[in-house]
This record gives C-alpha cells, sequence and structure tokens, in this order.
C-alpha cells in the first residue's frame, strides 16, 4: 500500500464561524475567509470560494445556522417563518447543484422537528450542519473504496482520467471522483492520474493538480482537447468525474464538457464512471433535461487572470455544466456500491431528506 496525506478540508467549523478555503487563490496563494453571518455565506458560495456540489451543501448548511443565529425572535413560528427566508437566500446561489438544496431541506426539516425553544433550535441546527459534513466525508471515503471494485482489472496498474474538481475541495475532504483516484492510490492499484484542465475556470489544473500534488499522486495535466488522443493511444483505463446532479434515469449534470468527455469514452471503449452520494440523486426529475444549467460571468471566457485573451465585441456563451445522458455512464459509483444508471430507483427509500 501506499502512505498518503490527508486530503484537504475546504470547510472548517470553529468556536462560532467557519473557515474557508479561498479555491479562487489557489494554486498561487493558499488563504482561508472567515464567514460568521448567512449573507456572507451565500455570497461565498456564489462568487465560489467554496465550490463543488457536497462542499456547497455542508457550507450551506452552516449558512443555515449562521441564519438562524442572526433572527431576534423567541416566537417559535416567527423564527420558522424567518428561517425559510434564509433558505430561499442561499437556494438563489446556485442553481444546479442538487447538494444544495438538499442540505437545505434537511436543515429546514430539523428545525421543524426540534422540540423546545429557540435557543434550542439554533443548537440543534449547528449539530446538524456538523453531522452533514461529518457523513460525507465518511460517504466519500465509503464511494472512493467501494468504486474500485468497478474499476478495470489490468495486469498493469491503472491510468485514470478526470474532469473538473471532484476532490477534497469539492466535499468534506476526502472527495468522490478524486476519493477513487486516492482509494486506487492508497491501495497500489493506480499508476497516474490524468487531469483535464476544464476550460473555462480551470479547476482540474488549479485545484484537482494542486491536490495531487499536496499528497504525492502521479498527476499528468492535459487541455480538454487531448482526451481522444489519449485514449487512442491507450493511455486512458477508464475516466472517473463527480457530478452536481443525477436524475431519476441515471443521467448525470456535471461540469461543463463532461458529456463530450463521455462520447469520446464511448467511442474508444474506455468505461466511464460517475462518482456522487445518493444525495446528489435528485429523484424529483425523471430526465437530465430538466435540470437548471447555470450560465456564468462571460469574463470566465474572454479573460485568464488579467489577461484579456479575444477581441471586444465579440459575444459569449457559458454555461458552467452539461449532462450526460445516461447511456454513456458505465455506471455511477454511490457509498452503496457502483450501479448502472438505470437501478437508481433501488436507493431512494435510503436518501436521507
Amino acid at each position: 500500500m501506499t502512505t498518503q496525506k490527508s486530503p484537504v478540508s475546504p470547510v472548517t467549523w470553529l468556536e462560532d464561524r467557519v473557515l474557508l478555503i479561498d479555491q479562487n487563490r489557489l494554486p498561487q496563494e493558499y488563504t482561508t475567509v472567515e464567514i460568521s453571518r448567512s449573507d456572507d455565506m451565500a455570497e461565498a458560495i456564489k462568487t465560489m470560494i467554496v465550490r463543488g456540489a457536497p462542499a456547497i451543501g455542508i457550507a450551506a448548511a452552516y449558512g443555515m445556522y449562521f441564519g438562524a443565529r442572526e433572527i431576534e425572535t423567541t416566537d417559535r413560528t416567527e423564527f420558522l417563518a424567518e428561517l425559510e427566508k434564509v433558505g430561499d437566500l442561499l437556494r438563489s446561489t446556485r442553481p444546479t447543484a442538487v447538494n444544495l438544496f438538499w442540505a437545505i431541506s434537511r436543515m429546514l426539516k430539523t428545525a421543524h422537528g426540534a422540540i423546545g425553544s429557540v435557543e434550542h433550535i439554533q443548537k440543534t441546527l449547528l449539530e446538524m450542519a456538523k453531522t452533514i459534513q461529518a457523513e460525507d466525508l465518511q460517504t466519500c471515503k465509503d464511494i472512493g473504496d467501494k468504486g474500485l471494485a468497478a474499476l478495470p482489472a489490468t495486469p498493469e496498474k491503472l491510468t485514470l482520467l478526470t474532469h473538473c474538481n471532484a476532490g477534497g475541495l469539492a466535499t468534506a475532504g476526502y472527495g468522490t471522483a478524486l476519493g477513487v483516484v486516492r482509494s486506487a492510490w492508497r491501495e497500489g492499484r493506480l499508476a497516474r492520474l490524468f487531469a483535464d484542465e476544464t476550460r473555462p475556470r480551470l479547476q482540474g489544473a488549479k485545484l484537482t493538480t494542486w491536490e495531487c500534488v499536496q499528497e504525492g499522486i502521479p498527476v499528468t495535466l492535459i487541455a480538454d482537447n487531448m482526451a481522444a488522443h489519449c485514449m487512442k493511444q491507450g493511455m486512458i483505463h477508464a475516466v472517473v468525474v463527480g457530478a452536481d446532479r443525477i436524475t431519476a434515469n441515471g443521467d448525470a449534470a456535471n461540469k461543463i464538457g463532461t458529456y463530450s468527455l463521455a462520447i469520446i469514452a464511448k467511442a474508444h471503449n474506455v468505461p466511464f464512471f460517475v462518482a456522487a452520494p445518493l444525495s446528489t440523486i435528485d429523484f424529483e426529475l425523471t430526465d437530465g433535461s430538466k435540470i437548471p444549467i447555470e450560465e456564468r460571468d462571460p469574463i470566465e471566457m474572454y479573460q485568464v487572470g488579467t489577461t484579456r485573451i479575444c477581441p471586444v465585441g465579440v459575444e459569449f456563451y457559458n454555461p458552467a455544466f452539461d449532462v450526460t445522458p445516461a447511456e454513456l455512464i458505465s455506471g455511477i459509483m454511490t457509498e452503496h456500491g457502483t450501479v448502472a444508471p438505470g437501478d437508481l430507483k433501488q436507493f431512494q427509500a435510503k436518501q436521507l431528506v
């Protein structure tokens, strides 16, 4: 087995606030941002100081607690009504990542179900936020360990490809897709990870490679348009990506470029896996056409750092996500094991709400 350092956590609870790793500044600068108010948490989610579906859910849970702490009333009915408004604020930040909505709903359900004073409800909400974070860490470790069984059996060590960042920075600290990579590395089954740079925000180049370098996992960065060439050369055994929302039929929304990667993998007979917790499955949506796709500021397209890379006058289209159809997905890796996309229904009763 290979020894490895503990992955970094993007959200850290202190006595009365949280520290967020500012992911907009990585890899050039490792800095943290202190958050102690719900509106500041909403802004941190919206501006992608914290990003990645599970991490967004964890951040939103703490945001709900901060909002509860800010409500100045001892009347239970009035308190719950104001808490719903906090939920609305946090829901408005990122439309695609279903973990955000899942965590907010779980916090609201906790508040409505708590018996006692407003102060007691506030304390209960803090404990639930901590529980959501702890559960995600264990869930991701389970995804990583159980996902290993689905990876191809090869005489040599595996070379995997991932897109965007679905690692410790996107979760409570271990990762979904990168959790599978971590587990494979720990068990001595991984030779190397190839990471797409992931235009336009470059989360693969900035974040996934940073995590791997921190832990000594061999990683090679490639441009997004190099994946087909690498697969044709036999350099990739399997693709493992994360997801921001998976629908009941197994369609999966992930960072823009994932869909084309799945098509390329299919053309080259390379297994394509999606790694995600049950909380990422939206059983209320029948298929991927119903998933709202976030469109982001065009500055992400026309500017790299402080340098503009295209002429003034050009128009832009900047969807942050695309949807990979279930028929292109070899399996969905969950904390309960890997299943075919069409078999997700068996997990509906196990999903915490």
